[in-house]
Formats: C-alpha cells, structure tokens, sequence
C-alpha cells in the first residue's frame, strides 16, 4: 500500500505544545469540546502553513484565504489579522521551531448548545487551534514522484458545496482518497460535474503539453497557495500557463505531469491511471526552481510581528 506524504513522524513532535483559543497545552491535552462545531458538523475554515527561516511562507495569501473563506460562511474570526498572525509565531516562538516545520490552523464557528445545524445555538467564541509539527516531506518524493489514480468521486458545483471555501467538511475528498489507497496510488485525481480534470484529493494537478502548463479552470477546486504561485513563476519566465478545461485524454497524452501543495511544494508525477509520464522533466525541474526562489523572495520581505 502506497504511503502518504504527510506519514513522517518526528519524535519532537512529542512535546511540542499546541495553541488551543491563545492558552499552549502539552500534545495529550490538546483537546477541544464535544459540542465544538468543527468536531460536531465540520463548520470551519482552516489553512496548513510551511515555516522556513523563522517565517510562514506566504502567510498574507493564507490569512487572505481564510478571512474570505470564513466571512462566506458569516463566521466571526474573533481576531484581526495582527493578532492572529502574533498568535502564530508566538506557537512557534515557544516551541523554538523556524525550520523543517508545518502548520496546521484550524478555525471552527464554536461550541454550540446542542447537537445542531443552526448557528444561533452557538455560545462561544470561535476556536482558534494551531497544530505546529517538525514535518518535512521526503526528499526522495521529488525524484521518484506520485503515483495518481482517477477515482469515480467527483468534485461538488458551488451550488452543492463551493470548493472554493478551505472547510472542514472534506468527506468527499477523504472518499477519494480511500479509493485511490485501494488502487495502491498516492493521491486521486478528481473530475469535475462535467468530467474534466478538477484536481487531487490533497493537492492541485497540472500536465505539460508541448512545453505549456496547463491546469484545472478552478472553477471545481480550492484556490490553491501553492497553484497560484506555480502559475504566477511560470507566466513570469515566460512559460505558458494556462487555466482550462482537460480531459483525461489530454492527461493520457501529456509530457510531464505535477501537483502542488502547501506540504511539498512541486512534486512530479510518474504515474496516472497506468500512463507514465515522463518523471521531473526539464519544465517541472525548472518550475521546481522559480518556485524555491519565489519562497526565499518572500521570506526576505516578511517581518516577524
């Protein structure tokens, strides 16, 4: 059975303390309310966040994501920007982490009176947990790259659920995922209502055709950290980049192939419903670069508040 990316264990991680609503609690007492939303009805927005050099890559796109994302679901945050930001690297702070790290940022709409779909039940506050973890991806992943398998779950429209909105409600990914594990894959590659290509359970998909960049039109998936940046070094560089509908036809076809995600950054691709493309090809190389530099560019402009 294939392993996930996110399956590396850290003895550190033993100790580390988690923020739980601005009070640090040793890994055991961690613990939120059973009639929390997230863990009752998975209502709540979330991002993971990479640390490098003391700093949250990319954290204003992340806090971006998030404040849109809860202001669609007409969720009080309860914190401003500064003060969220401050509580971030205070976690770090205390926990003496600014390498190798991940960070896991989970805001849910509180703890409610009763069991409950109705947010006028609620009696809190938002719950504001921050997961920091030593967790970095294996090295060997960007050589040997991802196996894909396309699964028969397919991405929701926005009038079912938006994919846009980074919730906690991730049921039909985690079917995904089940599904492409079974099929000994690494991750699944989903369809949209229509049968393009939407993107992955956990990450975004691109495919290189004839030294173009193409992926999903995002009208069926989250509006990935990672993907955007991917798309920004490319077109910057001068390699076409472009947002459209595929099939799986294009896919079966296509030189190269990648995802993208907050975790890993670029990974390649190697394999996808049998078809193999070719693994780390010049143009994913080379992406694999503009994108590390991209991350030393913005950590050199951030501040630690």
């Amino acid at each position: 059975m294939a392993k996930s990316m996110h399956d590396v264990s850290d003895p550190r991680n033993a100790s580390v303390q988690i923020n739980v609503n601005g009070e640090l609690k040793p890994r055991a007492e961690a613990v939120v309310s059973v009639f929390d939303s997230g863990f009752m009805l998975g209502d709540g927005v979330w991002e993971g966040l990479r640390v490098q050099k003391g700093k949250l890559v990319f954290l204003d796109r992340h806090l971006d994501r998030l404040y849109e994302g809860a202001k669609a679901i007409a969720m009080d945050i309860g914190l401003s920007r500064e003060e969220l930001t401050k509580r971030l690297y205070d976690t770090l702070d205390a926990n003496r982490m600014s390498d190798g790290v991940h960070v896991r940022l989970m805001v849910t709409r509180g703890v409610r009176s009763t069991p409950y779909q109705d947010p006028r039940v609620i009696v809190s506050g938002a719950t504001i947990v921050i997961i920091p973890e030593f967790k970095e991806p294996d090295p060997a992943i960007y050589e040997r790259g991802l196996k894909l398998f396309t699964v028969h779950v397919r991405r929701g429209d926005p009038a079912v659920q938006d994919q846009k909105i980074n919730s906690h409600s991730k049921l039909n990914c985690i079917l995904a995922s089940i599904q492409a594990t079974q099929a000994g894959a690494d991750e699944a590659l989903m369809l949209d209502p229509h049968g393009f290509v939407a993107t992955c359970n956990s990450t975004h998909f691109f495919i290189v055709r004839k030294g173009e960049v193409w992926t999903s039109s995002g009208k069926y998936c989250l509006g990935g950290i990672t993907r955007g940046v991917a798309l920004e070094v490319a077109r910057e560089a001068g390699i076409p980049a472009i947002e459209k509908d595929f099939s799986l036809t294009d896919v079966y076809g296509a030189d190269e192939a990648f995802v993208t995600g907050t975790f890993a950054g670029i990974v390649p691709v190697r394999e996808i419903d049998g078809r193999k493309p070719t693994c780390r090809g010049p143009v994913v190389d080379r992406l694999q670069k503009l994108y590390a530099e991209r991350i030393e560019r913005d950590i050199e402009e951030q501040k630690h508040p």
